[in-house]
């Protein structure tokens, strides 16, 4: 064990609070403040409560007339007493700024809606599922692509989203791991300040910001068995370690709204949670902005057998400090009787009150609540926005294998073949949670080769069978499809509905009768691309070991075919890096790289060692894997120091060379690992990344930061500390390869440097 202990005095990652806290106008400030109290000096406790409560605003269009006219009449209704403060699923400037009209000027007040929306990867113009723009590792394009989303959303007249979605995600078997940015934490929480950024904008109050909310809060990724919903049963030091750290980076970037989560954390509701909501949400983050339960997960607890019922989950929320009940209405059901009984105090109310209400002042909703219909039409699905969801999917695809240079395809093809049930696809590639995406904006891959193709390539097309079905009538014709073609190009995965809420999976193979429809067509002899449409990291191991390219190329949203037609082609260079692991069956997960070793880590030969015997224990493709059209070397691993202090700071550099004929982007990675601790740390760490281009022959001396107190750890007495100690540090293109050197942190000041 590491003696003395330095206890470091910020949070785990240097991200976390650093000073760039942007639309943060939403914060305490004396004539906001002022304004605030005033209105809540003249509200009654029903119209408190109805600050506090958020609900459905959307018209069902499937319904006749009548039954439509009499729920608007409902909603009307509820704005028109002030029993409702925000809406969510309500769509358009038009229908929007006709509740605004009844709340500013029936409601008695005043008081302006906030709507809220699921953008979770663009509004109308849908980006990649947000798992696939991780695997970008691009934060300024990440950023942009919020950017594009708000300034759609707003202009549409929504002012909230739910989003980012900074879950920690180690089981694919989890439907939602398509919604975050996969298994790490330095590289989430980068993500979730990138998407903070994006979203909030320099003010709140701009044309094109919208306040975001960092969820699922917290630890919803970590469900037992990958089951939506499901327990969650882990050590604190795991919790603060692990899933914390994306949340304190989006409060760090000045978020101004959280969303608590579904599951319980170690027997206590997450939206009853006094650590999570309290002690480190207000008091060691100091965020001032509002929580909103999930849909429903107040009144759950009641299902949880935490809460007797309905009126005591709403009282255990807002004494936890949930501050908006999404939904289920309980707040305003049953805390006027608990203010009434004594159960509440009525302070806590107007604390929660006095949050929202700061909210609506900052996205200057009262000065203005209304959205241009005309700006609404001008900016959505733009050429602008479609040219940045284009880029972001490019960059998204990960290119897992290219045996003999099959990619891109040479200028000798004169006939493709593309084959599977998703080529033509336009409402898959939306992915899940394009909550008012259409198809008919999509460029299936389909579109995209034929458009690429032109005159001068004939492109022939099956779908050979289902996504999900057993029928294998189709395979004989696509056989037959695949024979006349010098290359096949094969799209097959998941749909869109087997990815997101409620959509966890048991298996994680092809689903349906694909793989074998893959190996009909690989019998042809005729070389073949997989194109994998999917929301989720797949087992694959029959494809990995025999189809000779293979393209991760995830649900990539209204641009699609045009992205992956730029790879096929190589009209783009592919640079995504996975941002989650690829097992090889599902009886190896969860799988990630930053596991702990064990005292009997693995080794081939040896019995008694920390393996299976049917399967290798590696993963099929690990975190940070990717290729590109030429070939990267490293060397020259350098340390500025091989000592620093626990206050320290330590450069690490390393020359890439690009050794192919292409220029490409190398996602250069460095790795750490904590060799000896007071307790036991992963055997490996991201601590740094960066996306640079190499232009063949030539060679980049790619240079990290790496601080001290980026090496520390929460311990099981929720210190963070920072132990002196051995250290080993790779540079190198994944998890699993690279470059490797040693380092310590010692006690002695001497050795920080500036």
């Amino acid at each position: 064990m590491k003696p003395s202990a330095t206890r470091a005095g910020i949070c785990l990652f240097s991200i976390t609070f650093c000073a760039i806290a942007l639309g943060d106008a939403w914060r305490s400030d004396p004539s906001v403040d002022a304004k605030v109290q005033a209105l809540v000096d003249r509200m009654t406790i029903e119209q408190k409560l109805g600050q506090l409560t958020q609900q459905w605003g959307g018209l069902v269009q499937d319904v006749n007339p009548e039954a439509r006219q009499r729920g608007q009449d409902e909603l009307d209704a509820l704005v028109r007493e002030g029993k409702v403060g925000s809406y969510l699923g309500a769509h358009g400037a038009e229908y929007i700024n006709r509740l605004q009209k009844i709340a500013t000027e029936e409601f008695e007040l005043g008081i302006p809606l906030m709507v809220g929306n699921d953008v979770i990867h663009g509004y109308r113009t849908i980006f990649p599922i947000n798992l696939a723009q991780a695997c970008s590792f691009d934060l300024e394009g990440i950023e942009r692509a919020e950017r594009v989303a708000a300034t759609e959303a707003r202009a549409a007249g929504t002012h909230w989203t739910f989003a980012p979605m900074v879950d920690i995600a180690r089981d694919p078997r989890w439907g939602r791991v398509a919604e975050g940015a996969g298994e790490d934490p330095w590289l989430g929480a980068r993500i979730a300040a990138a998407r903070v950024r994006g979203f909030q904008g320099k003010n709140l109050s701009d044309p094109d910001a919208v306040v975001a909310c960092a969820k699922h809060y917290v630890a919803y990724g970590a469900a037992e068995g990958g089951r939506d919903y499901n327990t969650v049963d882990i050590s604190i030091p795991t919790l603060r370690n692990v899933y914390l750290p994306p949340f304190a980076a989006a409060v760090g970037a000045g978020v101004g709204t959280l969303m608590s989560a579904f599951n319980e954390i170690n027997g206590v509701p997450a939206t009853a949670c006094p650590l999570t909501l309290k002690t480190v949400l207000r008091d060691e983050w100091a965020f001032e902005g509002f929580v909103v339960s999930d849909w429903g997960s107040i009144q759950e607890m009641v299902a949880h057998g935490y809460a007797r019922d309905d009126a005591d989950a709403a009282r255990l929320a807002i004494q936890a400090g949930v501050d908006m009940d999404m939904s289920s209405f309980t707040y305003r059901t049953h805390l006027a009787d608990a203010v009434k009984n004594g159960l509440v105090d009525e302070s806590v109310i107007d604390r929660s009150v006095k949050r929202v209400l700061r909210m609506k002042y900052a996205l200057g909703l009262f000065d203005n609540p209304f959205s241009d219909p005309d700006t609404e039409k001008s900016v959505t699905l733009c050429h602008e926005h479609r040219d940045a969801a284009r880029a972001l999917a490019r960059q998204s695809i990960v290119l897992l294998k290219n045996d003999d240079k099959l990619l891109p395809l040479s200028s000798d093809v004169a006939a493709v073949a593309v084959i599977g049930p998703l080529a033509e696809s336009k409402e898959d590639p939306l992915g899940t949670w394009a909550t008012i995406g259409k198809a008919d904006d999509v460029i299936s891959v389909l579109d995209g080769v034929r458009e690429r193709a032109g005159n001068s390539i004939k492109v022939l097309f099956a779908p050979g069978c289902d996504v999900r079905g057993d029928s294998t009538d189709g395979f004989a014709q696509a056989v037959q499809t695949a024979k006349q073609a010098d290359v096949v190009v094969m799209v097959l995965g998941e749909d869109k509905e087997m990815s997101g809420e409620g959509h966890s999976r048991a298996t994680l193979g092809l689903p349906g009768v694909q793989l074998d429809l893959l190996k009909k067509i690989h019998a042809t002899g005729k070389p073949i691309v997989v194109v994998l449409m999917h929301g989720r990291p797949l087992a694959i191991p029959w494809t990995a070991e025999n189809v000779p390219a293979v393209l991760a190329a995830w649900h990539l949203g209204v641009e699609m075919g045009h992205a992956v037609t730029d790879i096929l082609f190589g009209d783009a260079n592919p640079s995504g890096r996975l941002a989650m692991t690829f097992p090889r069956g599902v009886g190896q997960v969860p799988i990630y790289y930053a596991h702990k070793n064990t005292g009997r880590p693995p080794r081939q030969k040896e019995r008694y060692t920390s393996k299976y015997i049917d399967m290798p224990w590696t993963p099929q493709f690990p975190f940070g894997y990717g290729l590109t059209y030429t070939q990267f070397k490293y060397d020259n691993l350098r340390l500025s120091s091989n000592t620093i202090g626990p206050a320290g700071l330590l450069k690490a550099t390393a020359d890439v060379s690009n050794t192919g004929d292409v220029a490409g982007v190398e996602v250069v990675q460095m790795y750490v690992r904590d060799l000896v601790a007071s307790q036991t740390r992963p055997v490996k760490q991201l601590r740094g990344f960066k996306r640079v281009t190499i232009e063949p022959g030539k060679t980049v001396t790619v240079e990290f930061e790496l601080f001290a107190k980026d090496l520390g750890f929460y311990n099981s007495d929720q210190k963070y500390i920072v132990e002196p100690g051995a250290f080993k540090l790779w540079i190198g293109p994944n998890a699993q390869e690279g470059l490797e050197t040693d380092f310590s942190i010692v006690k002695n000041s001497a050795a920080d440097t500036d």
